[in-house]
């Protein structure tokens, strides 16, 4: 089994609770958005053996100047998991301009099994259950606080986030609560991406009328919830919570976007819950996640694994996919972050206009099913070739296509095929107001943008880059197989 040892060795074994409460007056706010990665974009959890020997545990290191924008965390924000039992192997957190990741600090092997990086126990997560009765954890509501008459107020089968917003704002004013110091290291309302927290204008800023009208009624139904429960009226043990709407609209983006839906059983009992994992959600979003979280029911323990098989090099990124098949506006709404090589990102052709599916697969070297398109990077590829990425296989599911076997594509008829999608194309990216350059160098021309409204531009540049390499696969595959 994995050794129980400390993560961060301090000067005092335990921290008293008056010494922890003193301790939060003394953090050094970090400001976090451990979603924000644009080329990197939940992990289906698997049992996996994890009686290996352990990682060697995390020393913090000397702060060394370097070129890269990445720091060492705060000591403040091991301890404080520490004297609680959290514990992590091999891995280290750094900050940088995008918030909190979770990077190896070793070289480590491949193996046949998972190993793990990270535990954390259920006594540190927020959770509580999907289905009615609600059960939460840690039981922290005492009976008869009208929080619970709010909570029961919510719809079971929508309102996840609203329930969760309500239990982390109380867990903020509980006394000596862990998250009262978590709390401090989590991104601040303007450090949220969150497009829940976003203006009209910002919101307008996207090009795509149909998120921003979801959007809006998103922060509508948010809101009309705030002003229901958090009346003139409302006791002040409830108004003390939200006094504004801005911070209860920050806490349900925060709930959305660091939640992780998983099934937990303690003891004899199952339950589906949603959880607010700390350090598990300082893992940022790979569509080629090298790690993968699982629950461990014997200790009631959280693990991050890393996959069986996977070669990690000491500074290498720790990551998970946040979500599966899912297109870039899902991510916006959800987490406040897109990309422009998300290989679930599709566009809508309207024309007859196809080309030979198989074709198009062999001359970028793209094998497997459509659920499981990948680049073959044997012998075919060329040394070198970066062109392949996730928005050609979105290209390869996206485009309109046709396949009969082994029947090859007639030149004239595939390069009309060709000419008519790279023309619809072109219609497409005139159709926005700004060109991808254009949205480039408002990027770089606003470094006080807010960060919702970088979100903003971010989202519609990857949108026109995603269809700019449509583009350019087209031509390439003119090149390669036409002539």
């Amino acid at each position: 089994m994995v050794s129980s040892l400390p993560l961060y060795q301090p000067n005092h074994c335990f921290l008293s609770n008056i010494q922890l409460k003193g301790l939060r007056n003394g953090l050094l706010w970090r400001p976090s958005n451990s979603f924000g990665s644009d080329t990197e974009i939940r992990v289906r959890p698997i049992k996996a053996s994890v009686d290996t020997a352990p990682f060697p545990l995390f020393q913090p290191g000397k702060v060394e100047e370097s070129l890269s924008e990445l720091e060492p965390v705060d000591p403040d924000f091991y301890k404080i998991g520490y004297v609680r039992s959290m514990r992590a192997y091999g891995i280290e957190f750094k900050e940088g301009p995008d918030g909190f990741g979770v990077y190896a600090s070793k070289d480590v092997e491949p193996l046949r099994r998972a190993r793990v990086i990270m535990e954390i126990p259920l006594e540190l997560m927020l959770t509580i259950r999907q289905k009615l009765p609600w059960m939460f954890f840690p039981d922290i509501i005492p009976l008869g606080h009208p929080i619970f008459d709010i909570i029961n107020s919510t719809n079971p089968e929508t309102d996840w986030d609203l329930r969760l917003a309500c239990l982390l704002l109380y867990a903020f004013d509980h006394k000596d609560n862990f998250w009262q110091l978590y709390g401090d290291f989590l991104p601040s309302a303007d450090e949220c991406t969150s497009l829940l927290l976003a203006s009209e204008d910002e919101l307008l800023e996207l090009q795509d009328p149909s998120l921003a009208s979801t959007m809006r009624n998103q922060q509508r139904r948010a809101l009309e919830f705030w002003e229901k429960n958090w009346h003139n009226g409302a006791p002040l043990k409830i108004m003390r919570l939200a006094r504004d709407p801005r911070r209860f609209l920050w806490a349900v983006g925060i709930a959305q976007s660091r939640c992780i839906n998983m099934q937990m059983r303690i003891g004899a009992l199952h339950q589906d819950a949603n959880m607010l994992i700390p350090y598990g959600d300082m893992l940022n979003h790979s569509f080629q996640p090298n790690c993968f979280f699982h629950w461990r029911f014997k200790d009631r323990m959280l693990e991050v694994l890393i996959n069986a098989g996977q070669r990690i090099r000491k500074g290498d990124e720790m990551t998970v996919n946040y979500m599966s098949t899912q297109k870039n506006d899902m991510f916006m709404q959800r987490y406040g972050f897109s990309s422009s090589v998300n290989p679930w990102d599709v566009i809508q052709f309207s024309g007859n206009a196809r080309i030979h599916l198989d074709s198009f697969l062999s001359v970028f070297n793209i094998s497997g099913l459509p659920e499981e398109y990948y680049h073959n990077t044997g012998r075919l590829s060329k040394v070198g070739d970066t062109f392949v990425d996730g928005a050609v296989i979105a290209a390869a599911r996206t485009l309109p296509t046709w396949s009969d076997g082994d029947v090859p594509p007639i030149p004239s008829v595939e390069r009309k095929a060709v000419k008519e999608l790279q023309e619809e194309c072109q219609r497409m990216l005139a159709e926005y107001p700004t060109t991808s350059k254009q949205d480039q160098k408002l990027l770089d021309s606003s470094p006080e943008a807010t960060r919702t409204l970088e979100a903003a531009l971010k989202y519609r540049l990857h949108r026109k880059l995603f269809i700019e390499k449509v583009f350019q696969a087209l031509e390439i595959y003119q090149e390669r197989i036409l002539f």
